[in-house]
């Protein structure tokens, strides 16, 4: 099934549009791996970017060598793109439009491939259990497959027990077109699912962070939160940088050849 095996799909991102995907170039070998038949074995990486430019620094604003506003690719550093789309919350259809959460919220907006599996509702029901802690620091969090809103509903209506999803504390997303996933370069086209895409937006509605794993692998929570975490501090703190492994209460840094000896100095 979807959740569990890997894909053998090739994706290419357009130089000129990051959400334009073209097939495979024939002369490229493709690797050979046995795997059920749903899923044709291991995906190629994505060709890397030429190195982009560093902003130049200020003395005024050391935050400007730190935030980065990208051009057209990677989506970090970019606005999210857009949608309005059907989900299930509450036992009910809504609309979701991811906009209306831009000066409101911060969203964890995450991608699973299929309804009914197995991986996904490991992560599904992690997610909704700690919604709460998600919602004391002013964050949304939305599910997306590309699943019917009625596919949805069963899930949610069928015990957590017999492998369903039981009631969820946030919106499942149907994207039944595609399109959402294609634009936030998540899709493997000739399967028809997302990979496990997952994108931190802030209150400004750019992306700040996004991870994509392989169809096998499941995500954390814990990590999740503590890059939401990092994230929140160091707009709130401009001119602090969070070194590995940060979390809440930890020590910062400053990004500065001499202020930064007082972390190193300390640790």
């Amino acid at each position: 099934m979807a959740c569990t095996a890997a894909s053998t799909a090739l994706l290419y991102p357009s130089s000129s549009n990051p959400r334009a995907f073209i097939s495979p170039k024939s002369a490229l070998p493709k690797p050979t791996l046995s795997v059920p038949n749903s899923f044709n074995g291991l995906r190629k990486p994505f060709q890397s970017q030429a190195s982009r430019s560093a902003s130049s620094r200020s003395s005024r604003s050391p935050r400007r060598s730190f935030v980065v506003r990208a051009g057209e690719l990677p989506l970090v550093g970019n606005p999210a793109p857009d949608f309005e789309a059907e989900a299930v919350y509450d036992q009910e259809f809504i609309k979701v439009k991811l906009s209306e959460y831009i000066g409101k919220k911060y969203v964890i907006l995450f991608f699973y491939p299929l309804d009914f599996t197995f991986v996904c509702p490991t992560e599904i029901t992690a997610f909704s259990d700690r919604h709460g802690e998600f919602e004391k620091i002013n964050t949304e969090i939305l599910g997306v497959s590309i699943d019917s809103v009625f596919s949805h509903l069963a899930w949610v209506q069928t015990d957590r027990k017999s492998g369903g999803l039981g009631d969820l504390n946030y919106p499942l997303i149907s994207d039944v077109t595609k399109s959402i996933s294609k634009s936030y370069g998540v899709l493997i086209p000739d399967q028809g699912v997302a990979l496990r895409g997952l994108f931190i937006i802030d209150k400004e509605g750019i992306i700040q962070h996004s991870t994509i794993n392989n169809l096998a692998i499941g995500r954390s929570v814990d990590e999740t939160m503590r890059t939401l975490q990092a994230l929140q501090y160091v707009q709130e703190n401009p001119d602090e940088v969070c070194p590995a492994g940060w979390k809440p209460g930890e020590k910062s840094m400053k990004p500065d050849p001499k202020l930064s000896k007082d972390y190193f100095a300390a640790v």
